[in-house]
């Protein structure tokens, strides 16, 4: 079948208007029995110890060690050496009271090279890692893929290049039969936008390409992977194993009810999200994208038979990665222009087939990021979503980064993300209330740790971790969300 003729799924997703949805800024006890309060992260954030036990090389240790990539030449070397520490890492979790936690495998810990046989000692990590985690009775929730392709891959080219897709596949079925009996809920990837869009078309993930055809071409061969682990995982996984991908859906809202700025919005809606949902749930790419995005690439000839069949293989779970509604309009209208994300306009755009589209800055409240603070966004999403695709949800990631003063005891007081993530827990509680079945909150993240190209400038953690020391210290919102966990458990 032409690509061309797939299923219309044009139409903008729920998430995409004008208006703003108040939620409960105190959430309240709509949280099932089960419901998992969590922490989330990444494996080459906090690992370190990148050259030990048959590790190689990632695209991200090649990207952080190129001059001028990663703020203050920073990189994950040591990161906060969590490799090391992670039994005392998750003995801090069991303090706070921790139920689950989302962490990833390092592709080349477990595959260094990206293909052959897995490496018995990267695994052996991970599984003392799972092992300490269900002794303190949290539950692993296990990310296949945050974006440490190993740079062999790469080499060979990358997201863009259809093999990866497949490899990806291999690693992953050969994970899951190493771990399924002690992991059972499993995450393909993490935020497939960041590695297409950052990594292949702005360049400011690795790594570190900026071509619009390759950012579209590595956004289906992601799509393409995830279908073909799902369906390779099936065949080893036990029956009752949870799969699922994380994707950080924009909120998209149009900065006004004009046609042209409801375009604008479409647009990025459907290059931001739909042309991720689109192939996983309804097994077609949207006709609008394809409209837009067809001088950039070939899309009959990109896609192939067969693949909208495997992407669009059944999940248990969509996890939710959600920080902040994304305001646009068009350039036409001569709004003002807040953010550098136009093509032609100095950087490249992470945004391919979206000319003419302005990004603004919503007005009130920023975190450190720069970031609006604004929880009726993810109301939004997971209502929108559950209406949309019936699929149990999980925000996977949310959280905030803040300048944190750290006084004479070594304390830090952070009421600025204690109210960020009691806002968004008060919008979690109030769309469960509203009929979505949402089944966890993983706060991003659980500790400081080494962030992408801000290297340690940005402090998202509930732990403040000394990077001289080592040291972790909990910070007033640790303090809070352990109190919240205690209260609404169930």
């Amino acid at each position: 079948m032409s690509i061309a003729d797939a299923a219309d799924v044009s139409g903008p997703s729920e998430a995409v208007g004008t208006g703003v949805t108040a939620v409960s800024d105190a959430p309240g006890g709509a949280f099932p029995a089960g419901f998992a309060f969590g922490a989330s992260t990444a494996a080459y954030q906090i690992e370190g110890s990148v050259d030990v036990g048959g590790r190689t090389p990632s695209i991200w240790d090649t990207f952080s060690h190129t001059p001028g990539k990663v703020a203050n030449g920073d990189t994950g070397d040591v990161a906060v050496d969590h490799y090391s520490r992670f039994r005392d890492d998750v003995r801090l979790m069991a303090d706070l009271g921790l139920t689950g936690y989302r962490f990833s495998l390092s592709w080349p810990r477990v595959q260094p090279g990206g293909s052959g046989p897995l490496n018995q000692t990267g695994l052996d990590f991970y599984r003392a890692l799972v092992d300490e985690l269900l002794e303190h009775g949290i539950t692993p929730a296990v990310t296949l893929y945050h974006w440490d392709l190993p740079q062999e891959l790469e080499d060979a080219g990358g997201w863009p290049n259809r093999d990866t897709a497949y490899r990806f596949a291999e690693y992953a079925a050969g994970a899951a039969e190493a771990l399924g009996d002690r992991v059972s809920t499993w995450i393909t990837l993490n935020e497939p936008w960041c590695s297409a869009y950052l990594g292949y078309g702005s360049g400011v993930h690795a790594p570190g390409r900026t071509d619009d055809a390759d950012a579209l071409k590595a956004a289906h061969h992601l799509n393409l992977g995830h279908g073909l682990a799902v369906g390779a995982m099936r065949s080893v996984l036990p029956s009752d194993a949870k799969l699922a991908v994380s994707l950080n859906l924009h909120a998209v809202r149009a900065l006004t009810d004009h046609p042209d700025d409801l375009d604008a919005a479409r647009r990025i809606e459907a290059v931001g999200n739909r042309v991720f949902t689109g192939p996983i749930f309804k097994g077609a790419y949207p006709q609008d994208l394809l409209a837009d995005t067809g001088h950039i690439v070939d899309w009959d000839a990109l896609v192939h038979d067969g693949d909208l069949a495997e992407i669009s293989r059944p999940i248990d779970l969509l996890g939710l990665n959600y920080y902040n509604p994304t305001l646009v309009s068009a350039v036409s209208n001569n709004h003002p222009v807040d953010r550098h994300e136009l093509h032609g306009k100095g950087a490249h755009s992470p945004w391919p087939g979206a000319e003419g589209v302005a990004f603004h800055q919503a007005p009130g409240e920023v975190t450190a990021m720069d970031w609006p603070v604004d929880p009726s966004g993810l109301y939004d999403s997971l209502t929108g979503l559950y209406k949309e695709f019936g699929v149990p949800l999980i925000v996977s990631e949310n959280g905030a980064a803040y300048e944190d003063t750290v006084d004479a005891d070594g304390v830090v007081d952070d009421p600025e993300r204690i109210a960020y993530v009691r806002g968004h827990l008060g919008a979690v509680s109030d769309s469960i209330a509203a009929g979505a079945d949402v089944r966890g909150y993983y706060l991003w993240s659980l500790m400081d740790n080494f962030e992408w190209a801000y290297g340690y400038e940005k402090r998202f953690g509930a732990v403040r971790v000394d990077y001289e020391t080592q040291a972790r210290t909990p910070k007033a919102s640790a303090r809070w969300y352990a109190e919240f966990i205690r209260t609404h458990r169930r």
